[in-house]
């Protein structure tokens, strides 16, 4: 009876090791295969917007090197909450792809209430663009720097306004910094984007805003708002002149917001591997860089997930503990 019940299990364990290899081996061939109809890259934003911008170079690259269509999708609304959940709800099988903000991960769930795990439904594959916040002013601001700037809301009573693109944002959390670090007083105006807070600074209805270099630049270059300062670790390339607030005395105010190019974890290793590199290989060639820098931003490093992973996870402390400062309550 002891013969036969080892018998059985070897024969068990025997089964299960070729039904393991089995898969393996079926998954591999599958992912070898990749893609075999059109893959589909979700975005968060709206067509014309700087992450759809993104996806199209990206698209671009792969369909260069895979010999398949990559169609653009976009999915604006709720914070990048929708194109999230086009991305769960699909099958996972690289077919469909995300391309959206690192803050979708750190900055999204504590500010507004999703759905989703950001640290289990979401894994970054590459990182497209590095990109930092700029302050902005209405021309009618009459400082000329930011030492004046400081000195100039110091002169009023009650302090100045500043907007940004989205409530409880980094760009929110920007400001909450600087006005602690300057001694200064700022209430801030969230806007559901940067068109609209752009435009009231054009208006001269909020004197200042933090924004997104994408968004600003044109306004920049064309004379028509003013730029104190980059939150960002160097000076950008589409604004040489524009000193960081490091070089100014705030070297707090340098962190790195990212896109990034992204896919649900169970998505097969080799997959997320082949993704990743044709991605980066395609974002490293000097006219896709340039590309990139032309719309205020840098291309991505040649980060791994793990430490993307990692990153993300510092800013999600970092906007965690600034957002509980202010007592923020998710929307």
């Amino acid at each position: 009876m002891q013969q036969l019940k080892s018998a059985l299990l070897r024969t068990l364990v025997l089964a299960t090791a070729l039904g393991a290899g089995l898969a393996v081996a079926t998954q591999s061939a599958y992912a070898q295969e990749w893609p075999t109809k059109p893959v589909r890259i979700v975005v968060g934003g709206p067509a014309g917007g700087t992450a759809d911008a993104l996806a199209r170079i990206v698209a671009e690259g792969l369909t260069q090197s895979l010999g398949k269509p990559i169609i653009v999708d976009n999915k604006p609304g709720a914070a990048g909450a929708l194109a999230v959940n086009d991305l769960i709800k699909s099958s996972h099988d690289g077919h469909t792809l995300l391309l959206i903000q690192g803050g979708i991960v750190s900055e999204t769930p504590q500010a507004y209430k999703v759905n989703f795990d950001p640290f289990k439904d979401l894994k970054p594959l590459a990182q497209v663009s590095r990109q930092g916040l700029v302050l902005v002013a209405n021309n009618n601001v009459p400082a000329k720097n930011l030492k004046e700037l400081i000195g100039y809301i110091k002169t009023k009573k009650g302090g100045v306004d500043y907007a940004s693109y989205a409530t409880g944002m980094r760009a929110h959390t920007a400001g909450v910094q600087f006005s602690r670090l300057a001694g200064v007083e700022m209430k801030h105006i969230g806007y559901k984007g940067s068109p609209p807070g752009l435009q009231d600074v054009l208006g001269g209805h909020v004197p200042l805003m933090f924004d997104a270099p994408a968004t600003s630049l044109q306004l920049i270059k064309a004379g028509k708002i003013k730029a104190y300062a980059v939150n960002y670790p160097t000076r950008i390339t589409a604004l040489p002149d524009v000193p960081t607030f490091t070089e100014l005395g705030f070297p707090e105010l340098n962190e790195v917001g990212w896109m990034g190019l992204w896919a649900t974890p169970d998505l097969s290793p080799i997959i997320q591997t082949k993704v990743r590199d044709l991605t980066l290989q395609y974002l490293n060639q000097p006219k896709q860089r340039q590309r990139i820098e032309a719309m205020g931003m840098e291309a991505g490093q040649p980060l791994t997930s793990e430490e993307l992973t990692k990153d993300l996870h510092t800013a999600y402390d970092r906007q965690g503990e600034l957002l509980r400062s202010i007592k923020y309550k998710s929307e």
